[in-house]
Order: structure tokens, then C-alpha cells, then sequence
């Protein structure tokens, strides 16, 4: 059995980092020469100009290279490559899906569609594969819970790139959360690309901070969304109770889940579809509370650190003591919800 070293998976990150970092430029002056551009035109975009897009071909192109890189100069097996094939895959052909909507602006609905045949895909991989952590023992029910993470998670990371930064830094610390807890519990899959996901997102991340000089755009957003939620779906906490495990999945990105719960519930509440777009997001609050779009970033960035935090001590507590954890998280989290489900729509 070959030895994996802490130095391994820094230099996964740190590869991809410098991939996407010098290929983002690239994507960028290849969107401005052919007109692809994030125009501000309609109620939903809270951009002023025009902002290229293509930031997420960079993405998947250093996040293939690398991830593949390293498979075959390390340890190329079929199971391997299976196994990596398996997860980057679906995420490949989602965020070409969102590299034609970046394009051509599809639809809603039958972008829905794809990320709802594709989560089938995905979830009958992993429940076939045995690779969902915390199974609960019934087929159908993991399917089905598998299916909802995946297509909820896809949707949520895609909702929360609606301000500079806030959709790469946040998929950034959650993944470096995981790429920790996927090593301290011996799941070096999960932890490598993890680690390949966080030096990705952080390399685009300098030219996506505010003011973003190019967007990930749904080709990006609909990539990291699938990878996210397959590596959370199939990373095994190891607490010690089932429904504590559970949690420490959604901790990792409660924050994702908080924005696309509070505006989803507010365009209900508003009778008007939760598929469209509009200026309810949390972000978009926090500005109209009067704080500027870095703060805002910074706010929801600083969220999602805490929440991150919360599911990286769970493993080294007691059972009563993660148990409490998990419950002050919770309350916390509902407390949000209401907080900025109370603030102004729009």
C-alpha cells in the first residue's frame, strides 16, 4: 500500500492553483475577442458593465489536467481510473450544458432537466459503486436522497454565483474542510480532489474578486455544483451517530443551501417562480443593508468558514459534545434564515 503524504495534496492544490490561475487570463481575452459577455440586461444582474465570461472552461480544463495528471503519474489502475472517471465526468458534461446557457442563454427548464437526468445518472453510480457515505441501508432512499444533494447542490453553488467572488471562495473553503476531513479519515480520494478543487477555485479567484475582471458563468458554476455535492455525497464522516454524519455534509456548504432556501421561499411567498432570477439572494440583501459588495463577500465567506469549522471538529469530539455542535449550528443557521428571509426583497 503506498504511503500518502500531508506535501501530496498541498501540491495537488498548489498545481491547480497555478493551472487555472494562468489559464484564466486566456479564457478572459478569448471571451472579449469573441463577444461573450455576462451583459447587465436584465432586473436579476446587479453588474453595471458588461464582464466576460468562460472562467469555468479554465476551471475544468486545469481541474481535468491536473486531476488526471497525477492519476497517471502516480498510480493508473482501472479502478482508478473508474473511480475518477465517475465523478468527473457528469461534472464534465453539466458544465458543458452551462457553457451552451453561457452562450446561448437556454432556458430554465430544460437546464433542469439535463441536472435532473444527470443526478439520476450520478446517484445510481454511487449507490451501484457502494460510494455513498452514510448509507442508510435502502437502496431506494439513498438513491433518492443522493439525487436531491446532487441536483440541490448543482442549483445552489449555480444561485450563488451572483456576486464577485461569493460562488468560488465559498466552494474554495468547503472543499479545503473536506480535503482536511477526507485525510484525517484515511478517504484519499475525496481529499486529493478536494484539494484539486480548492487550488482551482482559489486560482480563478484572482481574477473573480471584486471587481471581477471575467465570470465562472454556468459552465463553471454547474461543474463545481456536481463536483461539490458527489464529493460531500460520498465523503463518510466518521461521527458517531448516524444523523450527526449526516449534518456534517450540510455543514460544509449550509451556506449555499441558506441562500437558495431564503430565495426560494421568498419568490413563493411572492407568488412568482423560484426558476427565474432576481435580486433576493443573500448577498443582495446585505448590500441593500447598506454594506458594499466586498464586505457582503467577505460576510458570506466568513459564514461559511464558521459552519466549516463546526463540521471539522465533529470527528475529535464526544458524542454528547458533537451532538451539541451540530444543534447550535442548526439554530444558528434557522436564525439566519429568518433574519434575512425578514429583509427587503428587492
Amino acid at each position: 500500500m503506498l504511503k500518502v503524504y500531508v506535501w501530496q495534496f498541498w501540491l495537488l492544490g498548489i498545481a491547480t492553483f497555478a493551472v487555472v490561475g494562468a489559464l484564466t487570463p486566456c479564457a478572459r481575452r478569448f471571451a472579449i475577442r469573441h463577444e461573450i459577455y455576462d451583459h447587465p440586461n436584465s432586473e436579476h444582474k446587479s453588474h453595471a458593465e458588461p464582464t466576460p465570461y468562460l472562467g469555468g472552461v479554465a476551471i475544468v480544463i486545469g481541474v481535468f489536467v491536473i486531476s488526471y495528471g497525477a492519476l497517471f503519474a502516480k498510480e493508473l489502475s482501472a479502478k482508478n481510473l473508474e473511480l475518477q472517471s465517475s465523478v468527473l465526468l457528469p461534472a464534465l458534461l453539466l458544465g458543458l450544458v452551462g457553457l451552451w446557457d453561457d452562450i446561448k442563454n437556454l432556458r430554465p427548464l430544460p437546464r433542469l432537466i439535463v441536472q435532473t437526468t444527470l443526478g439520476v445518472f450520478t446517484a445510481i453510480l454511487l449507490i451501484e459503486t457502494h460510494t455513498v457515505g452514510v448509507p442508510t441501508g435502502h437502496p431506494w432512499l439513498d438513491g433518492f436522497i443522493t439525487l436531491v444533494w446532487i441536483v440541490g447542490i448543482c442549483n445552489s453553488i449555480n444561485f450563488f454565483d451572483n456576486v464577485d467572488g461569493g460562488a468560488a471562495g465559498t466552494v474554495a473553503i468547503s472543499s479545503l474542510a473536506l480535503t482536511y476531513l477526507g485525510y484525517q479519515g484515511g478517504q484519499y480520494f475525496v481529499a486529493a480532489l478536494s484539494a484539486v478543487v480548492a487550488g482551482a477555485t482559489i486560482g480563478f479567484l484572482l481574477w473573480n474578486k471584486s471587481p471581477a475582471r471575467i465570470y465562472m458563468g454556468d459552465a463553471g458554476a454547474l461543474f463545481l455544483g456536481v463536483l461539490i455535492a458527489t464529493l460531500t455525497i460520498r465523503f463518510h464522516p466518521h461521527a458517531l451517530t448516524k444523523w450527526t454524519s449526516f449534518s456534517t455534509k450540510i455543514l460544509l456548504l449550509a451556506v449555499p443551501i441558506l441562500d437558495t432556501s431564503v430565495s426560494v421561499t421568498s419568490r413563493v411567498l411572492r407568488r412568482i417562480s423560484p426558476l427565474q432570477g432576481g435580486q433576493d439572494h443573500l448577498s443582495h440583501r446585505l448590500v441593500r443593508a447598506g454594506l458594499s459588495r466586498k464586505v457582503a463577500v467577505f460576510v458570506l465567506w466568513s459564514l461559511t468558514g464558521a459552519f466549516a469549522l463546526c463540521a471539522m471538529v465533529i470527528p475529535s469530539l464526544s458524542k454528547i459534545a458533537e451532538e451539541r455542535v451540530v444543534i447550535d449550528a442548526a439554530a444558528i443557521w434557522v436564525l439566519l434564515f429568518f433574519i434575512f428571509l425578514s429583509t427587503r426583497d428587492a
